[in-house]
């Protein structure tokens, strides 16, 4: 079975088509968790694997080197997905050509520049907008009597032309402007709402309304990108300028750091995309802890618990550190455990910039129809995290969070129930399935 680790940045709709066609193939994959765009993917050692510096970018277990969200999808994906015949696969490939030729360059048109990503030009996103007509309209004639893209089943035509229209229905298809597209919507809404598309990209929202353009947005990200800019053309200017010769090897070493990867326009949406300005870190301001809780993560993902627990606590510092018990509040809602699996794997996509300062278990106990949701979650500082960053609000309040003492029995015995995952919930139920969250 294919496996390996793919480079990315948070949320890339490119990357999400391999991640989805993982989920229904079974394939492993592990996303590198260091990954800063702009910077790893510029540097020497990722260069070496991957030499125009684009992403996504897979590694198989085996040392091969795979580039472009299409092909990576393809190889982690299963027979079904590919297509069973010549003629599916044909057929499967004639889609990911259009959804990169007839969608791709037209939604960047019209979404970026609304974002504040790119420069806005009034014509160039009229054309756009007829472009997407002329495409959803194709689509839409193409769905009307049928449920997928090809054949009777779910397939990676599907999951790649969905995961290029998921920003055109996130910020501008409006009700109104998605209502000529009956079909369309009703095949988008079957791909993404599928358990497996939901523990990747969440729960999806469709567009209430269209976001406005406003200018003060590129003018921002122009001015960011400038100082980036200028900082960098310093730097290689003082790298280029004499020395005495003892510097010569520092200045070697700022020459190479800086050096920029090829980029071509294939790779202008994930430039683009990754150049949002980035937001404050809430933990920037925080005390430095002698807990290097990514030393923990590469533990407790490598070692047994009978290992990484004991190791938990000796290098917990509940200083700088909290532990805190969620208990989802609405468990008589909940239905099928894969239900509430996918309720968790929402939550956590929701989260992602939180992973850097947090860990958590969370576990399902019960059966379908009768089950709970609680976990263990580890961040920096005493109060409750989600409060430091809108971006981390959308579920907490679904959740009663307890403050555990670390130095109580009890604590260290409920810490090892979640992080062994094993015991039984409240009312006795029996541990059925976790998540972590790392």
């Amino acid at each position: 079975m294919a496996s390996g680790i793919l480079y990315t940045y948070p949320e890339n709709f490119r990357a999400y088509k391999a991640l989805i066609a993982a989920q229904f193939s079974g394939t492993q994959i592990k996303v590198a968790q260091d990954f800063v765009f702009g910077e790893t993917n510029k540097s020497e050692a990722f260069l070496k694997k991957f030499p125009l510096g684009k992403v996504p970018a897979f590694e198989t277990c085996d040392g091969t080197y795979i580039t472009e969200s299409n092909a990576i999808a393809y190889y982690v994906a299963d027979e079904q997905l590919r297509g069973k015949t010549d003629i599916e696969r044909s057929l499967v490939i004639q889609w990911l050509g259009f959804a990169d030729s007839e969608i791709l360059p037209a939604s960047c048109a019209w979404v970026f520049p609304l974002l504040g990503i790119m420069p806005y030009h009034k014509q160039t996103v009229e054309h756009a907008k007829e472009d997407i007509n002329k495409a959803l309209t194709a689509l839409n004639s193409h769905l009307l009597t049928r449920t997928y893209l090809v054949g009777e089943r779910l397939t990676l035509a599907d999951i790649c032309v969905a995961m290029t229209l998921l920003h055109l229905y996130q910020y501008i298809l409006e009700p109104e402007l998605r209502k000529p597209y009956q079909n369309v919507n009703r095949w988008f809404q079957t791909v993404i709402y599928q358990p497996e598309s939901i523990a990747v990209i969440g729960a999806f929202k469709l567009a209430d309304k269209t976001i406005e353009y406003d200018p003060k947005k590129f003018a921002e990200t122009q001015g960011k990108s400038s100082k980036k800019e200028k900082k960098e053309k310093e730097s290689k200017k003082e790298a280029k300028e004499p020395k005495e010769p003892k510097e010569s090897k520092k200045e070697s070493k700022v020459v190479a750091e800086k050096t920029p990867a090829v980029e071509d326009e294939a790779d202008a949406t994930e430039e683009a995309l990754a150049a949002e300005p980035k937001k404050a870190n809430p933990f920037a301001s925080m005390p430095k802890s002698s807990f290097d809780l990514d030393d923990f993560k590469r533990f407790y993902s490598n070692e047994d618990e009978s290992k990484s627990i004991p190791y938990f606590w000796q290098k917990f510092d509940s200083e700088n550190y909290s532990i805190w018990l969620s208990e989802y509040k609405y468990n008589n809602e909940l239905t099928k455990v894969f239900m509430s699996c996918n309720l968790i794997s929402g939550m956590y996509q929701r989260l992602d910039s939180l992973r850097k300062g947090a860990f958590a278990s969370a576990c399902i106990f019960g059966k379908d129809n009768d089950n709970t949701i609680s976990g263990i979650w580890v961040w920096r500082g005493q109060d409750l995290v989600f409060t430091l960053s809108p971006d981390w609000q959308v579920d907490y309040e679904s959740y009663n969070w307890t403050k555990l003492d670390p130095s109580k029995e009890e604590t260290k015995e409920m810490v090892k129930q979640y992080f062994s995952w094993t015991g039984t919930d409240k009312e006795g139920r029996e541990f059925n399935q976790g998540k972590v969250f790392k």
